[in-house]
């Protein structure tokens, strides 16, 4: 049988006063970009009156989002799996290599887990140009130009996997993982051991929830936002989880994905 409940609960209820309020343009490093949904209105959508109230019991809140977590998932699995074979049919036609892309992440509590995507690159390439663009971006957060967004121009990436990075489809096994437990529909982007070096004290409250496929930077015009504007975000979403954040997030999510600022 399948443990629904995927790991431990919180182990303090999180009260939307403790809240802090999101960073200043000091802290995030410039100016607050233009986005899709600009990070003033985040605070405002974070407030008590738009989530309803005081954020539900940590143990109550945890097990029903891993209940909705998890027969969402099983449902996503079922009606996309069309979807799912014929991509699977693609990637193996365009280059040799494995269907599915397999990599190590953090999780809640910064427990390490298998992340499930398709694979988008060459096989056997090396991750260091990422590694290198994930700190150039952590050290040059008064940049000019877009933000942190995937590498579809990298040389390490496929035919087929650039459209797939486009349109975020190289993440749709990431339900698995939701379906096992290692993440969750809405929450944090699953993070990286070597993204961990250009973390800030505060930044790390967001291994307390389990990471999701979507969330507050996807919604928030992800190109267009920095990487420690990320992990603020990830940070803020973590301290204000509630049944209203996550309901604003999955519906702002299609519109995000649509128009391309999530790719």
């Amino acid at each position: 049988m399948i443990d629904i409940n995927g790991g431990a609960a919180l182990q303090a209820d999180l009260a939307l006063a403790e809240v802090v309020v999101l960073p200043q343009p000091s802290v995030l490093g410039g100016a607050v970009p233009t986005s899709d949904l600009a990070l003033a209105e985040i605070v405002d959508l974070l407030q008590p009156s738009v989530v309803g109230g005081a954020v539900p019991t940590s143990r109550a809140w945890q097990n029903s989002k891993r209940l909705f977590d998890f027969v969402l998932a099983v449902i996503a699995l079922v009606v996309l799996s069309p979807l799912l074979l014929l991509i699977a049919l693609a990637v193996r036609l365009d280059t040799p290599g494995p269907v599915l892309f397999r990599q190590q992440r953090y999780g809640r509590d910064r427990k390490r887990f298998v992340v499930f995507k398709f694979r988008s690159m060459y096989d056997g390439v090396s991750a260091e140009a990422h590694r290198r663009y994930i700190a150039k971006l952590a050290t040059n957060e008064d940049r000019v130009g877009p933000g942190l967004k995937k590498l579809t121009d990298d040389p390490r990436v496929t035919r087929i996997g650039a459209f797939l990075r486009r349109t975020s489809l190289d993440e749709l096994p990431q339900f698995i993982n939701v379906v096992r437990g290692d993440m969750s529909i809405i929450g944090p982007r699953p993070a990286l051991d070597y993204e961990l070096a250009h973390y800030e004290p505060a930044h790390y409250v967001r291994f307390s929830v389990r990471p999701g496929l979507t969330g507050l930077w996807q919604i928030s015009g992800r190109n267009e936002l920095g990487f420690l504007e990320m992990l603020t975000l990830d940070a803020e979403y973590a301290r204000t989880t509630a049944p209203g954040v996550d309901a604003m997030i999955l519906l702002r999510t299609p519109r995000a994905l649509l128009r391309g600022k999530a790719a």
